[in-house]
């Protein structure tokens, strides 16, 4: 065993790391994180008030984030730390009792309007730092939506790599009927549903049923009761620990620079020519050309 994880980190060109797996993780009252291999688990537990975020669970949330993705396998190099403890590739987000998350809490919605323009805009920017470190977390993401997701909760929706919801999932991007805007996670529903569906439902600010939300890109899949997100979100992470997890990792940088590409056609061509030599250049895609042709796993697949 010990020998397979020092070729493990050799071939990925591991690097000496302080990150461990054993830090100590982020205290969290309003959240729960638990670490199974290279899986991280983060359950919102907020039941009483519907998950609703408030100042104290963003703020717990963004730390899970910034720990998870300095204990990744693409910020390290390697699949395994010093110890041999694996690094994290997929983690899978889920919220304790009947909803989701409701949006934004009431008594943080209350204090905005007593506050200052500096003062939520401080607000906003650590609500955006949140989703944007869910957004390009360098691992893959997948959300179990229940019950309603509002407002926020819809921006979370859409920073997931693959959502999944149950029947009776309500989304909604609420933030009309308050007289306010979804700009916060404007950019993050946009990119998921794209211009018609964001402009229709940040106007008319009413909910869409799972159905719906699958249709218009959303989310990935429904499931038949909430009893089967626990198996569904596995078979997905089980699927996704068969992939070259800095090819993951790639893939989704792949995505945002085609998302903020301004430069020419020809431009582009030659930026995806350069990138593909160098991944098939890379570690990893030498192991994964070497394991096909010898019909075996790469060894970065689970043992």
């Amino acid at each position: 065993m010990l020998h397979s994880r020092i070729r493990i980190m050799a071939y990925l060109g591991c690097k000496v790391t302080k990150m461990k797996m054993s830090d100590l993780p982020p205290e969290n009252k309003l959240c729960k994180l638990e670490i199974s291999g290279a899986i991280a688990r983060i359950s919102l537990n907020r039941s009483d008030v519907f998950n609703a975020l408030n100042t104290e669970l963003i703020g717990e949330l963004i730390s899970i984030i910034e720990w998870t993705t300095d204990r990744s396998v693409s910020r390290n190099s390697s699949l395994v730390d010093l110890d041999g403890d694996k690094y994290l590739r997929v983690l899978i987000f889920t919220a304790e009792g009947k909803h989701f998350c409701a949006g934004a809490d009431i008594n943080m919605m209350r204090d905005a309007g007593a506050r200052s323009v500096e003062e939520n805009r401080a607000d906003s920017e650590r609500l955006d730092k949140l989703f944007n470190g869910i957004w390009a977390h360098p691992c893959f993401t997948i959300g179990c939506i229940q019950g309603v997701a509002l407002g926020g909760g819809a921006g979370l929706v859409s920073c997931f790599d693959y959502a999944i919801a149950e029947p009776k999932t309500r989304i909604a991007l609420s933030e009309a009927k308050l007289g306010i805007l979804p700009a916060v996670i404007g950019p993050y529903v946009y990119r998921r549903v794209g211009s018609s569906n964001f402009r229709r439902l940040s106007m008319m600010a009413s909910r869409i049923n799972s159905d719906e939300a699958m249709r218009i890109g959303l989310v990935d899949f429904v499931t038949e009761s909430f009893e089967d997100f626990e198996n569904k979100s596995n078979e997905i992470a089980e699927e996704v620990l068969t992939t070259g997890p800095m090819a993951v990792t790639e893939a989704k940088e792949l995505t945002m620079t085609f998302d903020r590409w301004n430069g020419s056609d020809e431009e582009l061509r030659e930026w995806t020519l350069d990138k593909t030599s160098q991944m098939r250049g890379s570690d990893e895609g030498q192991e994964g050309l070497s394991s096909f042709l010898e019909r075996r796993k790469p060894n970065w697949s689970s043992e």
